[in-house]
């Protein structure tokens, strides 16, 4: 089943379309509070069909996402009973928030540096940090560190393979993307056990 090539498309030409900075902007924000796609869906096309303005992308994405991060922590900080709880409850989300607080209470701040760098959902880690009443500052510098990596390791490895690179996606973005789907897959079934 071909649906990857297909969104490469789009993606690839979204990424060249004027207002891509506004798009990822906004992407990065609200993926750090509620939305499921990854930043680097739309990071990573950009930064091929615009190599020159891949570390600006980057900075774009680190940037938006830490303020993301901001709002998630202060939804969790302040609005937790009346507003997330709620929410949580009605996706059957109970469980996962258990899992994100017992991290949080063994890891204590790697939680939020794994969470920010790696595919784990920041999320919810961010709503968690704040529901937990994490300290703020060493909150922000983890995001910072974290999500930064991430994100200028995205745009670097595209910068770096250039034309070849976005040859080769073409052909196996479909393989990746399905691995990826089984990764997160086997994520969250280690989770839940």
């Amino acid at each position: 089943m071909k649906i990857f090539s297909a969104m490469y498309e789009w993606t690839m030409k979204a990424a060249r379309h004027k207002y891509a900075s506004y798009y990822l902007s906004f992407m990065s924000f609200a993926e750090s509070v509620f939305f499921p796609i990854p930043v680097d869906i739309m990071l990573a096309p950009m930064s091929l069909a615009k190599p020159k303005k891949a570390w600006y992308y980057a900075m774009l994405a680190t940037v938006f996402s830490v303020i993301g991060g901001i709002v998630g922590y202060y939804l969790g900080y302040a609005l937790y009973d009346s507003f997330v709880q709620p929410i949580i409850e009605s996706v059957g989300y109970q469980d996962k928030l258990l899992t994100a607080e017992s991290w949080f209470k063994n890891y204590g701040i790697w939680v939020v540096f794994i969470a920010s760098f790696t595919p784990i959902p920041y999320k919810v880690f961010t709503i968690t940090a704040g529901i937990m009443h994490m300290a703020f500052l060493p909150f922000v510098i983890v995001s910072i560190i974290g999500r930064g990596l991430r994100f200028f390791l995205v745009a670097g490895l595209m910068r770096w393979g250039g034309a070849a690179m976005e040859d080769k996606l073409k052909i196996y973005i479909d393989r990746i993307g399905w691995v990826i789907v089984g990764l997160i897959i086997a994520i969250f079934m280690i989770i839940k056990i």
